[in-house]
């Protein structure tokens, strides 16, 4: 089986993004914010977007289950306030139970939490255990940056994300450390922000102790980890300077990456360094990157079709990337899966 760990609901009835402006319009207009009966998508409407986008590339390119989120980039959770954040949280996590609910053998629901800069993260609890009990949500994005690109949250080992990781222990779920747009004009969404925060991530875990505290919290950091695989020597060499226990270790029983790298030698790098154990399948599409490499004739997001071409791989090593570590990572998958004689 092929399990997908990285998608988002990026191809979302137009109508989904007319009420979002809309409410940000009435941020400086009350008058102007819409009711959430006002918005309308159907079942159909769904399906559409679906069968035409995700699920024909899925089939295209032989995958079998996308764990979904809602669009990252539309968290924006540097928009308005709390309840903003709220509201737009709770009908995006609908949406994602939906599809699952309409294509169950295909997709599986994981939660964008409302998050809102300055604001303490005890607030996301009552989001979270609503998709986790009523949705079967297996995992949640958790955003390092609210701020939107100006950094203004503790690191992810302060306490002041600890009640995040309580729950997340108590429902055994994973996040996805994932940010959302950028509001700086320095950093690209995707092409810096989305790069240089997966690079943050795996820097702050390694300066602090957080697994000390929680050992069984798990993050998968997306985008094949930024920049860590790359400069892997460096952060090794970091880690000894601060007198910290070898990364294998400190981090690696903890923290996953994911396989949205858009070239073989990537890929090859990414399976070279990393222990397999620690890598889990992914594709982040239809995402941010959506043509085709001029060089292969493929599209860039096939990532399936790298992880069969890296020469390292044994069969083995390819079932645990492709199935095994998700199952592992995402025990609630796990459960669904194996209830479903899967």
């Amino acid at each position: 089986m092929i399990i997908d760990c990285h998608g988002h609901y990026t191809t979302a009835p137009k109508a989904l993004e007319d009420w979002r402006n809309r409410q940000i319009a009435g941020i400086k207009n009350p008058a102007e914010m819409p009711k959430v009966s006002e918005l309308k998508i159907s079942d159909d409407d769904l399906r559409e977007t679906i069968e035409a986008n995700q699920l024909k590339l899925m089939r295209e390119r032989g995958s079998d289950l996308t764990i979904f989120s809602p669009r990252a980039s539309f968290m924006a959770h540097h928009i308005g306030d709390f309840n903003v954040s709220s509201t737009w949280a709770a009908i995006c996590n609908e949406l994602c139970y939906r599809v699952s609910q309409l294509f169950p053998d295909n997709f599986v629901p994981a939660a964008m939490l409302p998050q809102s800069p300055g604001v303490d993260p005890k607030t996301c609890i009552p989001e979270l255990e609503r998709c986790v009990k009523e949705y079967g949500n297996v995992g949640i994005n958790l955003n390092p940056d609210p701020s939107g690109g100006h950094w203004t949250s503790p690191p992810l080992t302060d306490r002041h994300w600890y009640p995040i990781y309580e729950k997340m222990v108590e429902y055994d779920i994973p996040a996805m450390i994932h940010v959302s747009t950028s509001c700086n004009a320095c950093f690209h969404t995707t092409g810096a922000h989305y790069l240089n925060a997966d690079t943050t991530a795996f820097m702050q875990c390694l300066e602090g102790n957080l697994f000390k505290d929680f050992p069984t919290l798990k993050f998968l950091i997306p985008h094949g980890g930024g920049a860590a695989p790359y400069h892997w020597g460096r952060f090794r060499g970091l880690a000894d300077m601060m007198k910290k226990p070898s990364l294998d270790e400190h981090l690696l029983n903890n923290i996953y990456f994911d396989t949205c790298v858009y070239h073989q030698p990537g890929i090859d790098l990414l399976t070279n360094v990393i222990p397999v154990k620690n890598i889990l399948f992914a594709s982040e599409m239809i995402g941010a990157v959506r043509g085709k490499d001029p060089y292969t004739g493929h599209y860039f997001d096939d990532t399936k079709r790298y992880i069969d071409g890296a020469k390292t791989l044994s069969a083995d090593d390819r079932l645990a990337i492709y199935e095994g570590n998700a199952r592992r990572v995402f025990p609630r998958l796990d459960a669904q899966l194996k209830a479903k004689g899967k």
